[in-house]
């Protein structure tokens, strides 16, 4: 451990299991006090409990869940200094088969959900003119979703393009905005059948652990990208370059 966030408060959504937890535990070994936030409340306070860190419900597709969320952790921590946008949500669809509830469940919760939780953290880090977010986008946005389908590629292109405006709308109050794609991951959302061939396909020859985007997580949040707003970083393997 180096303590590159002491003194750091960070909120993480979708950080009950796979990457979210990996950046979770990552930041609470790196001395930041996190707040573990999930869809499902018994994962969120489990995932805390083993790691020392505040479990709390959140739907991010909800702004009152998002809002009740980040009050809760202010109360608890009394400031907050980053926002990891993590949680997300895939089910495998083709343009043909894509129902209209599959769409709008994923768009919510990939696209808007980052939009609502940036939206509730802002007064706050413009007040102490300081703050680090950080959205989850996806190979899928730079590739049309080859295994994700249309409406996971859409939404998460739609945060490459969020995390821009973002970033140069808060520069000014110095508060930087950056994103991570990455590409196949060893989680549980591409255990399908439909990423084998991207995976055997990886030029460095295996899968990208959930590790791989933690660090990469702490470079952007730590002060070692204080000079970094408005960039996606890819983890991919070499699986995308550009």
């Amino acid at each position: 451990m180096t303590g590159k966030l002491q003194h750091k408060t960070a909120l993480i959504t979708g950080a009950g299991r796979g990457i979210g937890r990996a950046i979770a535990e990552c930041f609470v070994r790196e001395g930041a006090r996190v707040a573990v936030a999930d869809i499902d409340a018994s994962t969120a306070r489990a995932t805390a409990t083993e790691i020392g860190a505040l479990g709390l419900e959140m739907d991010v597709s909800a702004k009152a869940s998002v809002l009740a969320g980040t009050s809760r952790v202010l109360d608890e921590f009394g400031q907050l200094d980053i926002l990891v946008n993590n949680a997300g949500y895939l089910v495998y669809t083709t343009f043909e088969s894509c129902s209209e509830e599959n769409w709008d469940r994923i768009v919510d919760v990939n696209m808007k959900g980052p939009f609502l939780c940036a939206q509730a953290v802002i007064p706050h880090m413009k007040a102490r003119r300081q703050g680090v977010i950080i959205n989850m986008t996806s190979l899928a946005a730079k590739t049309g979703g080859l295994a994700a389908g249309p409406p996971y590629a859409a939404a998460k292109a739609g945060v490459l393009t969020l995390t821009i405006g973002l970033a140069r709308a808060l520069a000014p109050d110095q508060i930087r905005v950056n994103a991570i794609a990455p590409g196949v991951i060893d989680t549980a959302m591409t255990s399908a059948p439909e990423h084998d061939q991207l995976k055997a396909s990886i030029p460095l020859g295996r899968s990208g652990q959930p590790e791989d985007v933690a660090n990469c997580a702490l470079f952007l949040a730590s002060d070692d990208a204080r000079h970094i707003t408005g960039e996606t970083i890819d983890v991919n393997g070499g699986l995308y370059m550009d």
